[in-house]
């Protein structure tokens, strides 16, 4: 039985995830699977891969045929590497500890370039979060300064009115006579 190695989508429309998979290569893409070996979420930044690494090793060496997409997904884990290193150990070319040593540097090297990338993605984040705090920041203030400028103008006006109105009652009334007939 020809086995694959491929995903199988789940999730709304225009949100999928997808589940990693061991299937007959015969079975439709959701259909029936051998083994369930993890999950891939393309939805978040960068992408979310859980993976059972010991599961997908050895499908791959007992002759698993990944699709496209999960050779990228299980070459960026190190299965291919793991199983190339493996390769070397058994036909003599280096010794299981210099494997496992190198597959070690590796992983350290890629987990550095992860980190590096999650970081560089919160910074540009929280760059973006300051920005809009400042541009709203400023428009406040210009808010707040033309709320000032018009109660200052409303209040000059009404202390206008107020000392016209005294301006008007301190005047003296001149009370005129009647008119002789």
């Amino acid at each position: 039985m020809p086995t694959k190695i491929r995903l199988q989508r789940h999730g709304r429309k225009g949100y999928a995830f997808y589940h990693i998979v061991i299937a007959d290569s015969r079975a439709p893409r959701d259909g029936k699977f051998i083994e369930r070996i993890g999950s891939y979420n393309p939805n978040t930044n960068p992408a979310t891969i859980d993976l059972k690494f010991d599961r997908a090793l050895y499908w791959i060496q007992v002759g698993a045929q990944p699709t496209d997409t999960t050779r990228n997904i299980l070459s960026d884990e190190g299965v291919l590497l793991k199983k190339h290193l493996l390769g070397g150990v058994a036909k003599g070319a280096f010794t299981e500890a210099e494997a496992e040593s190198k597959f070690e540097a590796w992983k350290a090297a890629k987990q550095s370039t992860v980190n590096a990338q999650v970081s560089k993605l919160s910074d540009a984040e929280k760059a973006a979060e300051k920005a809009r705090l400042d541009a709203e920041k400023a428009v406040n203030k210009a808010k707040a300064e033309a709320l000032a400028a018009k109660k200052a103008e409303a209040a000059a006006e009404a202390a206008q009115a107020v000392a016209e109105e005294t301006a008007e009652a301190e005047a003296p009334a001149v009370e005129e006579a009647p008119a002789a007939e």
